[in-house]
């Protein structure tokens, strides 16, 4: 079918429901609690679930805000337009330039994760296969989800919905049998500081392992992009992003308790993401073919997870550019499914390349630790700004709007709660317990400034030449001004 330029995306085509789940997969909930929330127990040890308590409640400050104005601001740009109007429109262009950027690198990070999880299965299970043969199963990866999104938010999202559902339904009932399996070893102490890792004592540890455990929630604002194309959206953003953190951070701690106590609270330290003393090992040492299951709910979640991002960065890509401070072409839609396809066709191109030349070049799990440097450093920084944001939009709107605790108090701390989480992200040794990046892993830096400079740059020469581009990074498409209190073009009424 012949592709061309249409206006708009495809508005009520998801609900709640949709919604709720393209935020919960982009969490990625079992890779998380498989291979990154273990992270954490080098340090809190057997509190683990602790750490992950206070990780929980910090990022609900973040969510909070970017909740709040995802009702007010119910925008494909998301980030973009909440920092534009929050801030200055020339911030919401670099936030944009840089939340395009890697969240059009996280399919390929989950693609990598595919190939070397699936391959080094196998490999496990049937030596005689190559365990550097990943590749193929990356590549087919890619296929699913740009078939995914060529066909429209509608079947992308309910994509996302079934794979999220089977992930969670799957650690929660191991999860189950872990606690039942426990019995008197059931024990509230594990949310108590008496179980952390040796040098890492009391709050100290639970400090350090909830500063890992922190970036296992990245991903809780990925509805807000769909935010045009789902069914009242000013209420259905606000419940979704809260929903998903809320959700998503709540089956952490169940999850997180229920292991930490059937393997023991005091030898949680050498808990990690492979071999016997991880979920796999737990599960294949213990429950049989169990074990089949969280390999099939990990796989799972690297699909949905990429599936999300990929909708997050093609509509964050149409929303600049259809306001032509990206080409143009980005805002190219189909005429029968309103998928973005120009950048999706992008958005894989850069999925296959990344995994092709960084995977094959430094191998699939360098390239991966690469890849979420350089993502979460990004991210992490976004988060901060909407907390910024936050806080400039309710101030800036005043009156009955405003509510102290909540556009004033929360954006305070949830900036406190993810300034550890960048220092740590981006190897900064400003704690202890951070580990400085190596080579290649430490061109992250570089490459995060190089990319933004480059930004900086464009910024400039659009603010001289079309500085009306640059004004319209604040502008909400959606026509509900009543409601928002906003006209037409954008602005805020005095």
């Amino acid at each position: 079918m012949r592709e061309e330029t249409a206006r708009t995306l495809r508005p009520d085509a998801i609900g709640l429901r949709e919604v709720l789940f393209q935020s919960i997969t982009a969490m990625a909930p079992a890779a998380a609690v498989a291979a990154s929330i273990p992270s954490g127990a080098a340090f809190a040890g057997g509190s683990l679930p602790l750490a992950v308590l206070v990780a929980l409640v910090a990022c609900l400050f973040t969510a909070s805000c970017v909740a709040e104005l995802a009702r007010e601001l119910p925008a494909a740009g998301s980030v973009a337009t909440y920092a534009a109007r929050g801030l200055h429109p020339a911030v919401g262009f670099l936030v944009g330039w840089g939340y395009v950027f890697v969240e059009m690198l996280v399919p390929p990070l989950l693609l990598l994760q595919l190939g070397f999880t699936v391959a080094g299965t196998l490999h496990d299970e049937w030596p005689s296969y190559p365990a550097d043969l990943w590749w193929p199963y990356s590549l087919a990866g890619a296929a699913v989800i740009a078939a995914a999104g060529y066909f429209g938010v509608r079947a992308s999202a309910r994509f996302g919905t079934v794979l999220g559902a089977f992930e969670v339904l799957v650690f929660l009932v191991f999860a189950a049998l872990l606690i039942a399996k426990a019995g008197d070893a059931n024990t509230l102490s594990v949310f108590g500081t008496s179980h952390t890792a040796a040098g890492h004592g009391g709050v100290g540890g639970v400090f350090a392992g909830s500063v890992y455990t922190v970036l296992a929630f990245a991903g809780f604002e990925a509805a807000a992009p769909l935010a045009e194309e789902t069914r009242e959206p000013r209420r259905t953003m606000h419940r979704a992003v809260l929903g998903a953190a809320l959700g998503i951070g709540l089956f952490y701690v169940v999850t997180t308790y229920a292991m930490t106590v059937y393997f023991g609270p005091d030898r949680f330290t050498g808990f990690g993401a492979s071999g016997r003393a991880s979920w796999e090992g737990v599960a294949r040492a213990s429950f049989g073919l169990f074990w089949v299951l969280l390999f099939l709910a990990v796989v799972n979640s690297t699909i949905a997870n990429a599936n999300a991002c990929a909708n997050v960065s093609t509509r964050t890509a149409f929303a600049l550019a259809r306001i032509r401070v990206l080409p143009r072409v980005l805002a190219a839609l189909h005429p029968r499914h309103r998928s973005p396809v120009t950048g999706i066709a992008v958005q894989t191109v850069v999925a296959v390349a990344a995994v092709l030349g960084l995977g094959l070049g430094y191998g699939p799990d360098t390239a991966f630790l690469l890849l979420a440097t350089v993502i979460v450093t990004v991210v992490i920084g976004v988060y901060i700004v909407v907390n910024l944001a936050c806080a400039g939009h309710f101030i800036r709107v005043g009156g009955d709007a405003f509510r102290p605790i909540r556009h004033l108090l929360f954006p305070v701390l949830g900036i406190v709660a993810f300034v550890p989480a960048l220092l740590t992200s981006a190897g900064l040794p400003v704690f202890d317990f951070v580990t400085e990046l190596t080579t290649p892993v430490s061109y992250a830096g570089p490459i995060v400034g190089a990319w933004m400079v480059a930004g900086v740059v464009v910024l400039l020469v659009l603010t001289r030449r079309h500085p009306e581009r640059i004004a319209e990074t604040a502008r909400v498409h959606i026509e509900d001004d009543d409601t928002a209190g906003h006209r037409q073009d954008g602005t805020v009424p005095r």
